[in-house]
C-alpha cells in the first residue's frame, strides 16, 4: 500500500485564491502602496503677503469690536453717513428753497414737520439731514488736506533730521503758537466765501499736532535696525520713507485722523455761524447762524437751534470714541490698562 502523495509547491501553482487569508506563521501579503501626491507648491511672496495682511485685518476687527464705546462711536457714523447719502431719494431740494418752502413761519413740531420748520417754513428735520451732506464733507475733506499736509512734514522732518527738522519745526511751532480759530477766520474773510474757502482755512491751520506727532514716530522708527539694512542695500530716501517709515506711522495716522475730523466739523459750523461760509449752501453751522438771526434765541424757538446743535455735538462725540477706540488698538500698552 503506498504512502499518500503530499502537494507540492511549484511556482505560482497551488497558491491561495485571492482573497483568502494566510495560514498563521505565513508570510503577509503585500498590496502595492498607492502613488503619494506631490506636494503643493510654495506659495509666492504676494500669497503670503496678503494672508498677512487678511490675519491683521480679522485681528484688527476683533480687537475694535471688544470697545463697547469704539462700536457705538462707529455705529452713529454709519447711521449718519447712510442718511447724508441717501437724503435725495426722501427729500425735495425744492422744498428747502425760500420760494419753495412748504410750511408756514415757525411751526412747533408736529406729525407732518418732526422738528418743526424754520422762519421761512422749511422743514428743520430735512434741514439738518441736508446739511450733513455739507458738513460731513467739508470735515472729511479739510481732514484729509490736514493730515496730509502734516504727515508729510512730519516724516521729512523725522527722516532728514538737521536744518530741515529745524526748519520745518520750527515753521511748525510758530502754528501752534497761532489761534488756529483766528487764523482760518482771517483766511476766510480774505478769501472768497465758499465751501472750498472753508476746506482750504481748516486744512492749513490743523495740520501742526499731526506734523508733531508723526516726527516723533518716524524718529522712533528711523532708529530700528532694519532702517539701517535698507540703507546698506542701496535704498535712497524716498524708498525709505514710502515704503518703511510710513506703513509704521500709519496707525498714528489712523488714530489723529479721527480726532481731526470732529475738530474740522466743529470748526466748520463755527465759521458758518459767523457768516464766514457759502450762504447758497446749508450745513449744521448755516442752520444755526440763520437761526440766530431770525432771533430763535430770544423768541424761545428751540427747535430751530436744537437739532444741528445735538447733530454736531453726536458727529463730533461719535469721532472722537471711534479714535480713542484705534488707539487702544495699536497701542498694546492702552489695551493693557483696559
Amino acid at each position: 500500500m503506498s504512502a499518500p502523495e503530499l502537494p507540492r509547491e511549484d511556482d505560482g501553482e497551488g497558491a491561495a485564491p485571492a482573497g483568502t487569508v494566510p495560514a498563521q506563521g505565513a508570510a503577509p501579503v503585500h498590496e502595492p502602496a498607492a502613488p503619494t501626491p506631490p506636494p503643493p507648491p510654495p506659495a509666492s511672496r504676494r500669497a503670503l503677503l496678503w494672508e498677512r495682511r487678511r490675519r491683521a485685518l480679522t485681528g484688527f476687527r476683533r480687537e475694535y469690536a471688544r470697545n463697547r464705546a469704539g462700536m457705538f462711536g462707529f455705529g452713529a457714523l454709519l447711521l449718519f453717513v447712510v442718511v447724508a447719502v441717501a437724503a435725495p431719494l426722501f427729500i425735495d431740494p425744492a422744498g428747502l428753497t425760500v420760494t419753495g418752502a412748504p410750511g408756514g413761519r415757525f411751526e412747533p413740531p408736529s406729525a407732518q414737520y418732526p422738528l418743526g420748520t424754520d422762519a421761512f417754513g422749511r422743514s428743520v428735520l430735512d434741514l439738518v439731514v441736508w446739511g450733513a451732506r455739507i458738513s460731513l464733507t467739508v470735515g472729511f475733506l479739510a481732514t484729509f488736506v490736514c493730515v496730509a499736509l502734516g504727515t508729510l512734514v512730519g516724516i521729512v522732518a523725522g527722516h532728514f533730521g538737521g536744518v530741515w527738522s529745524n526748519v520745518l519745526m520750527r515753521i511748525t511751532d510758530w502754528f501752534v503758537v497761532l489761534p488756529t480759530l483766528v487764523m482760518a477766520v482771517a483766511l476766510a474773510a480774505v478769501m472768497s466765501r465758499s465751501t472750498l474757502t472753508i476746506i482750504i482755512a481748516i486744512g492749513v491751520t490743523c495740520w501742526p499736532t499731526t506734523a508733531r506727532l508723526v516726527r516723533a514716530q518716524t524718529i522712533a522708527v528711523e532708529a530700528r535696525p532694519y532702517i539701517e539694512r535698507a540703507r546698506a542695500l542701496g535704498g535712497g530716501h524716498t524708498h525709505v520713507m514710502l515704503r518703511h517709515v510710513l506703513p509704521n506711522v500709519t496707525p498714528v495716522i489712523l488714530a489723529q485722523t479721527t480726532l481731526i475730523v470732529g475738530e474740522s466739523i466743529i470748526m466748520e459750523s463755527t465759521l458758518a455761524f459767523l457768516g464766514l461760509g457759502d450762504p447758497s449752501t446749508i450745513s449744521w453751522g448755516g442752520i444755526l447762524q440763520d437761526a440766530r438771526t431770525a432771533g430763535a434765541v430770544s423768541s424761545g424757538i428751540w427747535w430751530y437751534m436744537l437739532p444741528p446743535g445735538v447733530a454736531i455735538a453726536v458727529v463730533a462725540l461719535a469721532f472722537t470714541l471711534c479714535g480713542r477706540a484705534l488707539e487702544g488698538v495699536f497701542n498694546p500698552r492702552l489695551r493693557e490698562r483696559r
